[in-house]
């Protein structure tokens, strides 16, 4: 038999910095470097194109698990604040590539996870990536993945045990009040079931403030919940935490 390739067997979770954000200033630079060989003035244009080639290029490599893996460590942040024993059901709302589903589903090998997505071409996610990934790491038997919108979940009311999203709920783009995606969220899950929800919860354009939200949270018949600010969190690099990276991402957890 032959041995299966590095690319068929390694898993692949994407990055949350696109390529794109590294390429397309890359070119720009060299473009106007070139031109400065005319005029000192190009030069002082290609400058701010370097600095933001660079500083993506460095958060890619401290996202990716050749450097920093700071993605994976800002999901187990979110797998750590889930009080959840492991029997039953869980839902992964925005899945992504699967890499949280398929994490939870490893943590509690009693677990059956659903991870659902939109998917689209905004993202290098998909369902084909979700299914894949979940055979390399062994899982298959315990996950299942389809396409759901996070404001419209196809599920009935309590469904779940428990309830998990990373970084997920500020692009629900058919959704104008964020809140009401925490709602949907919470209301696939059973009660006294837990949740564990990470996203830029403490950006006041997108949930207003954050103790107001919690208290309306509970008002949803939530028995318990609690705030952590991840961006405080020491293993996040200083330069990573400007607003537009995770700077202002937070996790919002507890018992329904």
């Amino acid at each position: 038999m032959k041995s299966s390739s590095k690319n068929e067997t390694k898993v692949n979770y994407g990055n949350w910095v696109s390529k794109r954000l590294i390429w397309f200033p890359g070119v720009l630079a060299i473009i106007f470097l070139a031109l400065s060989f005319f005029s000192y003035y190009f030069l002082i244009v290609a400058l701010p194109f370097i600095i933001i080639t660079a500083y993506f290029s460095y958060a890619y490599y401290e996202f990716s698990p050749a450097g920093g893996n700071i993605q994976a460590r800002i999901r187990r942040f979110v797998l750590d604040r889930l009080e959840w024993d492991g029997k039953g059901t869980a839902l992964d709302i925005g899945c992504g590539n699967g890499a949280l589903a398929v994490e939870l589903t490893k943590k509690y090998p009693q677990a059956q996870v659903t991870g659902i997505d939109y998917w689209g071409g905004e993202w290098e996610y998909s369902l084909a990536a979700c299914e894949k990934n979940a055979s390399i790491e062994g899982v298959v038997g315990r996950t299942k993945f389809q396409k759901a919108s996070a404001t419209a979940l196809p599920f009935e009311d309590g469904t779940f045990d428990a309830a998990v999203s990373n970084f997920v709920f500020h692009e629900v783009k058919d959704a104008k009040n964020k809140r009401d995606v925490v709602k949907e969220a919470l209301r696939t899950v059973k009660k006294g079931g837990y949740f564990a929800f990470q996203d830029l919860f403490p950006v006041k354009q997108f949930y207003g403030n954050i103790d107001e939200l919690l208290e309306e949270i509970k008002s949803w018949g939530v028995e318990d919940v609690t705030f952590v600010n991840t961006s405080n969190a020491d293993f996040i690099p200083r330069p990573l935490k400007l607003p537009f990276m995770v700077g202002s991402i937070g996790i919002i957890y507890g018992r329904k």
